[in-house]
């Protein structure tokens, strides 16, 4: 038997914190969405309240079997309406906090599932 630490074959997120998560070396301050296929995107979002369907349209577009939604440092979901083309394609959702969206998505990306994690990585009103 040949035994041998896990070395992760997708992009995993190795960090996070209030307003950043680590991928890799790299500190990202800016809400992205990364994927089990090796996708990162900018999200053009950086509040809550600024969702729009267009943000989840994206998601849905990369047709993962699952999307996680980290909705900023607090539990928030979105509205139905915003997340009709993620329902009309099939594909699962489910909504955490930003933290623990970073570990599901982990998880499951390791288990070589089709997933992708859109983390908003909330900017203060200003």
């Amino acid at each position: 038997m040949k035994i041998h630490p896990d070395v992760p074959t997708v992009q995993s997120i190795s960090g996070y914190g209030p307003g950043w998560i680590g991928l890799a070396t790299e500190k990202i301050t800016t809400s992205v969405v990364i994927g089990s296929g090796g996708e990162r995107l900018a999200w053009n979002c950086s509040r809550f309240e600024d969702l729009g369907a267009q943000h989840f349209e994206l998601l849905a577009a990369l047709k993962p079997e699952l999307v996680i939604f980290g909705s900023g440092d607090r539990l928030r979901f979105p509205q139905g309406a915003l997340i009709q083309s993620l329902i009309d394609q099939q594909i699962g959702l489910e909504t955490m906090d930003t933290p623990a969206a970073c570990r599901t998505y982990n998880i499951l990306a390791g288990e070589g599932r089709s997933v992708v994690v859109a983390l908003l990585i909330d900017t203060p009103k200003g």
